[in-house]
């Protein structure tokens, strides 16, 4: 017993709290405001079961991540095997008749197996970094050949096609931000960049003339037509407008958390325009804390990513960190009308067990780099001591 309490001491005392009592007080306000959105009353779509779940996902996800800090992430890179095939699957099964979308969405992100249904998506980004993270590790200075980096562009591209064909254009969005952040992290040639940068607008042209569907396409030139806007006041720009109105509304201190007759109703504002109810019931303030705790979050990660003692500790906490970074930049621009609407949930805070579950196994990947570099220090020292 005294062997596994001495354990248990010195396991939390090399832990990364900070990083996870950030991520607990970002689940702790998510929960706060799920709370209030159904004690208010102004959706229709928010009840007491959506912030419960978050409750409980944010419990079972904080556990995954303290099971997943104690295990070496080396370890879990070798064990590729298993779970990226597994997410790679479980994707795959949403072109079935298990798969499931939210109404009015235009993607079929759920998987539904009867007991419960889950977005097996973001399991398949975690799964990324680790596989990617590993790829690139094993190539080390050999990564700028022009074979490794085909096979890295093959590695990276397979998951982006799949979920773009599932239709999830935000997830793909994240896949790509991963994919550019994790190889830029490595020290990809600026010859490539170079020719990435040139071959930028060829393949713009393409994607906007030969791939985009139209509906995609007004998505974009609905931002900045006014004429377009007009026109889609009660289509597909209604959300935006309203959650532009929304977030405005509550000025600099908001319009109070409880009770006001002046709350404007936005579709999906448990998840997707969650940010626009921060604005509307604490204002400009509320905004400002909420990003700021983001941007810790995203600098710790990066800290950590810093302090790796290998290639592949650095890649997977930079990965975590393009997760993070890419959600919040996308959700908080959605919310702005600065950016499409493409169903992105803002970290740690939107309405949906998954992705809270899914970001905790994330954040716990980079306890794990943490955790193990301190201890490696700690036996280096009692070694040169001895």
């Amino acid at each position: 017993m005294k062997k596994i309490l001495k354990y248990i001491s010195g396991y939390f005392k090399n832990l990364d709290k900070a990083l996870l009592i950030l991520c607990v007080l970002m689940s702790a306000f998510s929960v706060f405001l799920l709370y209030t959105l159904d004690a208010n009353g102004i959706s229709g779509q928010v009840s007491s079961r959506q912030w419960k779940i978050n409750a409980i996902a944010s419990v079972i996800g904080i556990f995954a991540a303290l099971v997943i800090a104690a295990i070496d992430y080396k370890l879990i890179a070798k064990l590729w095997f298993i779970y990226a095939p597994a997410s790679l699957i479980l994707v795959l099964l949403l072109f079935t008749s298990l798969g499931r979308g939210v109404e009015g969405a235009d993607d079929i992100g759920w998987l539904n197996l009867g007991i419960i249904q889950f977005q097996p998506s973001e399991l398949l980004k975690i799964a990324f970094i680790m596989t990617f993270a590993l790829h690139i590790s094993k190539l080390g200075s050999r990564l700028n050949e022009p074979l490794n980096m085909l096979l890295l562009c093959v590695h990276g591209g397979v998951p982006i096609f799949i979920i773009m064909k599932q239709g999830d254009d935000g997830s793909a969005l994240v896949f790509i931000s991963i994919f550019l952040v994790m190889l830029f992290s490595a020290g990809i040639s600026w010859k490539y960049i170079a020719a990435a940068i040139i071959a930028l607008p060829v393949l713009g042209w393409l994607a906007w003339t030969k791939l985009m569907q139209p509906y995609q396409i007004k998505r974009i030139q609905i931002l900045w037509d006014t004429e377009m806007q007009q026109e889609e006041m009660l289509g597909i720009y209604m959300q935006q407008y309203l959650g532009k109105k929304a977030l405005g509304s509550g000025r600099i201190t908001g319009l109070g958390i409880f009770g006001s007759d002046k709350y404007t109703y936005v579709p999906e504002i448990d998840t997707d325009f969650i940010f626009a109810y921060i604005g509307m019931t604490l204002g400009f303030i509320g905004c400002i804390i909420t990003v700021l705790l983001l941007a810790v979050i995203c600098v710790k990660v990066l800290s950590v990513a810093s302090g790796a003692k290998d290639s592949l500790g650095r890649l997977v906490c930079v990965g975590v960190f393009a997760v993070v970074f890419s959600h919040s930049v996308i959700n908080i621009g959605m919310d702005l009308g600065v950016l499409p609407v493409i169903g992105i949930p803002l970290p740690f805070i939107s309405a949906g067990g998954t992705s809270v579950i899914s970001l905790y196994m994330a954040i716990g990947l980079v306890m794990s780099v943490y955790y193990h570099r301190r201890i490696e220090e700690h036996m280096f020292y009692k070694e040169k001591i001895e």
